[in-house]
This record gives C-alpha cells, structure tokens and sequence, in this order.
C-alpha cells in the first residue's frame, strides 16, 4: 500500500512524514505514527522501539494504512485507537464517549484537595458524576479514594454501557453502578457532584475543530443557546442532592466564570474557580453559604 513500508522503523517514518504533510500546524505526526501504528498491530506504544527491524505482515499493512486515512482525514488519534489515557487510566471509548481530555483532570484535582482539605479521604463518601460518558471522572476519583462509592448517569445508554465497562476493567465495579437518565432522576444525597456537562453555546458549534465538531457526540457538546441549559438543570435540583456538608464540581468553558458564579449566588451558594494548565477558569467549585 502507498506510504507503507516492510518494517515497524520504516512504517513509522512514513506515516509520521504523511501525517506533518497533511496535517495543520499543531500535530504531532510521530507521536500520531507510533500510536496509530501499535494499536494497529497489537503492539503497546512504548515496544515499538524495540521492534524496528520487525517485518510487517499484508494484514497489518492495511491495517495500519487504513489508520492513517482516518487520521489524514481529520479522525481524532483516540477516536481510531478507541481508547484515550485520563488520570494515568485507559479508557475505551464508543460513538457516545466524549474523549477525556488533560484539562478534566482539574476537576478530579480539586475535587480530592477538597476531600483532603476536609480530612475525609478515607470516608465512604458518595459521589455522583452527571453526564458520566467514558466514566472517566468517576472512575479517576474511585482509583484515588478507596472507600469511596459512585453512581454514573447520561442520557445516552450507550455512554452508561461503555462507562460500566470501563469500571469493571479498572478495577471499580463493585463501588460503582451507571443508570440512563436524566440528573433529576438520582436518588438520595451525595457527599461530591461532578459534571463535565455540555456547555458549548449552539451557533458556536459549528466554528469548532473538526476533531471535535465531526467526531465528538453532539449530545455532549450542545449546552443550549447560551451554553448554560446544562447548568440550569443541575442548579435546580442541587440542594436536593447535595448532602449538608457536600460540594459540587462542575467544568466550564473559559468564559463562563462570571455566569456560573451569579447562578450560583442566585440559589445560594458561594462558588470559588480553579484554572486549568493554561491558566483558563476551567473548574466551578460550589458549597452552601453558612
């Protein structure tokens, strides 16, 4: 096949150099390469060093081939792989799934600083995580606190699918359970609410990259048309489900501090912001006002 070569070393340098040609600017075509390549043959990432003078087979010629075209043609790297790394965990993902992303590990960091601020890491604390997708927040706040028990809910049966199955290969099955439906339908109170909800606005759909706008679920992009709806329907129901000495997390676009905060005031909360690695407001922290 085109661009294909007979060994992993030569493979890899072609599909890297395909990849810089037909890619933008902020790719990383090697790292693409070795990702896309490994997944293809089965092999982990970091053996493919070792592997260089390995010949490669007709089977996984196309297969890498094919992965490559997928790339080329604006496929995210996860997407095609079919699993992404969040919180030093692997997660498979399905058409449901957004794709765990660096800056959602804020809100699992400060969310376990409050817990630690709080002393009560080794409580059997409740945690509940909206609009769970891959499970990934939930899961990452399992690994870390092992007392702890969750409970997943999305709109999508195919992300609560996906999600329990991450669970019961990351170890967390038992503490965790994953229902389809909507926020208002939890039961009971819980001690940490998280929620990567949907909150981008809806005319700005359109404008987003292609890896996002063409591949990401739109069930979990569209926050309604001021990127709000999501937190709304959270805020309602909050001092139902809080639990007295609770507080919530939620993810938020860069913008949208000023707005969260008023929401929050407006039921009586008090709301501090955690910025991301780039310094943008990313995480909402939300407690009762004493």
């Amino acid at each position: 096949m085109t661009g294909v070569a007979a060994t992993l070393f030569a493979a890899r340098q072609s599909a890297a150099k395909r990849l810089a040609a037909g890619l933008g600017a902020d790719a990383t075509p090697a790292l693409d390469a070795r990702l896309l390549i490994a997944a293809a043959i089965g092999v982990a990432p970091d053996q493919l060093l070792f592997l260089d003078d390995r010949l490669l087979s007709e089977p996984e010629i196309r297969a890498i081939e094919q992965a490559i075209l997928r790339r080329l043609a604006g496929e995210p790297v996860a997407r095609i792989v079919g699993e992404k790394e969040f919180w030093g965990l692997s997660f498979r993902l399905s058409e449901a799934t957004l794709v765990p992303r660096p800056d959602t590990e804020t809100l699992v960091e400060a969310t376990l600083a409050w817990i630690d601020r709080s002393g009560r890491h080794d409580e059997a604390l409740r945690i509940v995580d909206i609009g769970t997708g891959s499970g990934a927040i939930l899961i990452a706040l399992l690994s870390a606190l092992p007392n702890a028990i969750g409970l997943g809910i999305d709109l999508s049966e195919q992300a609560a699918r996906t999600a329990r199955d991450n669970a019961e290969r990351l170890g967390v099955a038992d503490r965790s359970r994953f229902i389809v439906g909507a926020w208002s339908d939890s039961c009971g109170q819980f001690d940490v609410i998280a929620s990567n909800p949907p909150y981008i606005v809806r005319d700005v759909i359109r404008t987003l990259d292609q890896e996002v706008r063409d591949h990401d679920p739109m069930l979990a992009l569209d926050g309604g048309m001021d990127g709000l709806d999501a937190y709304r329907a959270i805020l309602h129901d909050l001092e139902r489900v809080m639990a007295p000495k609770g507080a919530t997390f939620l993810e938020i676009g860069f913008d949208q501090a000023a707005a969260l905060r008023a929401m929050a005031r407006s039921v009586g909360l008090d709301a501090s912001v955690h910025p991301d690695l780039a310094g943008h407001d990313r995480v909402v922290e939300l407690h009762r006002i004493d």
